[in-house]
């Protein structure tokens, strides 16, 4: 009993570790030459030279790809030696990456969708832009109605926060006040960061409820847009609707356009969710969500701009006048952009090959 507790380990005979390295030599041997051929591809595709490739081997290279693939999923089932298996799986990734991998880099990324795949993906959802957009209009409507009845919507509506002396009571000159622009850009950085981060969470919210089949989405434009239609009211009682719709329009123009492309995407994707036709829930959320996810890359775009000028812009120029030709001008700009800028040719064009699950 006591002898049984000291057993020596098993040692494996030298004929079994002879066998398996014969194996494993038998094994490279029979294959090494595509894996070589892959190789040789790969570093040149890799070294951005793909002219030096011949076109029997450009051909053959999703070919010995599946090759390389197939002999790692031996190499792992009949545990050859750690060279052989880490050798393959170097050689799969690379491979994968030039098979099935983006085809562009960062700048090269960026010239593309600011060139046109960003506008096209905004023109793919029209209809939802048109609901959101005449959501946001009954939600302004909503919100000066609502307080043009009873002004104690007013503190319900805008928070606290938000208010800096602009409330119900308040005479013409403190409220001509809060219009007035600063005299100095000192703390603005800080500032246009706030406002960024605030926009930037709402036009989020407003995409994320969109799976929600697009109801919270509504919902959360009407919330907002009531919170302006309050404040419009308040200063056309004082005679500053002029003052006022300047003093918005610098940044304006830009993120209400953000927030009501953020809540298009959103709508879109809950819409598709809602109606999916032919296609199943989750593929036409799929098909979607792609094209809302450009969308909302952008509306990022528009939402720094945004900050930028409401931290800035607002702040510095002193006069309304000037303030409307910077929110016109922006207006213009982003409605241009939309419209004319041309479609891609592959914008329509899915990589389905990239669904391959990668080794």
């Amino acid at each position: 009993m006591a002898l049984a507790l000291f057993k020596t380990p098993e040692i494996t005979p030298p004929a079994d570790i002879e066998a398996a390295s014969l194996r494993s030599d038998r094994f490279r041997l029979e294959r090494e030459v595509d894996w070589q051929r892959l190789e040789r591809i790969v570093s040149l595709l890799e070294k951005n030279r793909p002219r030096r490739i011949n076109d029997e081997d450009l051909l053959e290279l999703p070919v010995l790809y599946r090759k390389a693939a197939s002999s790692l999923a031996v190499a792992r089932e009949t545990s050859l030696d750690a060279a052989t298996l880490a050798y393959l799986e170097s050689l799969v990734r690379r491979a994968w990456f030039q098979v099935y991998g983006p085809r562009m880099g960062m700048l090269g990324w960026l010239r593309r969708f600011l060139g046109g795949s960003w506008s096209a993906s905004v023109r793919d959802i029209w209809l939802d832009i048109c609901i959101a957009l005449a959501v946001m209009v009954a939600g302004t409507l909503v919100g000066w109605l609502l307080v043009a009845r009873d002004s104690e919507w007013y503190y319900a509506l805008v928070p606290g926060e938000m208010g800096g002396g602009r409330q119900p009571g308040a005479d013409r000159a403190a409220l001509m006040e809060t219009l007035e622009p600063t005299q100095s850009a000192e703390g603005l950085t800080v500032f246009a960061t706030y406002l960024f981060s605030n926009n930037t969470g709402v036009c989020i919210m407003a995409f994320a409820l969109g799976f929600c089949f697009g109801i919270p989405t509504l919902l959360l434009l009407v919330h907002n847009m009531a919170v302006l239609g309050a404040m419009m009211w308040l200063f056309a009682g004082a005679g500053l609707e002029w003052e006022f719709a300047a003093w918005l329009s610098v940044h304006g123009t830009t993120e209400l356009f953000a927030i009501l492309l953020s809540g298009a995407a959103g709508l879109h994707v809950g819409r598709s969710m809602a109606f999916p036709g032919d296609a199943s829930i989750l593929a036409a959320a799929s098909a979607s969500g792609k094209r809302a996810a450009q969308v909302m890359a952008g509306c990022t775009i528009m939402l720094v701009i945004a900050g930028l000028l409401e931290g800035y812009a607002r702040q510095l120029v002193p006069t309304a006048t000037g303030r409307a030709s910077i929110g016109a001008v922006m207006l213009a700009f982003w409605i241009a952009y939309f419209c004319l800028m041309p479609r891609p040719r592959d914008h329509a064009q899915d990589r389905g090959d990239s669904d391959e699950a990668q080794p």
